[in-house]
């Protein structure tokens, strides 16, 4: 199974995409054999860097809208991260950042960035 989630301009997307092992196997074989890379770990540096950059994004994104609920904060989080871990990552991290406030919400708590 494929999740694929974020946004077309002001649309969300949630769409989930079955696939069994042949239709795997199909697109596997579609792609050029010099495009795929041995699974080598990251260094480090390398690594750490690149979540610092996506810790900064995260931040910017909350700043700039102001205040999110939680599950539309949640799901923008997913799409920038790549997968929904690493966004639950991001939000846990934001709840215990010192420029965001949270509040109880109606149906959901609101992020509210306060600098």
């Amino acid at each position: 199974m494929l999740r694929i989630k974020g946004r077309i301009g002001e649309w969300p997307v949630d769409l989930t995409v079955e696939m069994d092992r042949e239709d795997w196997a199909q697109l596997a074989a579609l792609l050029p054999r010099d495009s795929v890379m041995a699974s080598a770990p990251a260094p480090q540096a390398t690594v750490a860097k690149a979540q610092d950059g996506l810790w900064q994004t995260a931040q910017d994104l909350l700043q700039r809208a102001g205040s999110l609920e939680g599950p539309q904060l949640l799901a923008e989080l997913s799409a920038l991260a790549g997968s929904a871990a690493a966004g639950k990552r991001l939000l846990v991290r934001l709840r215990h950042c010192p420029q965001v406030q949270i509040e109880s919400g109606a149906e959901a708590p609101l992020y509210r960035w306060i600098g």
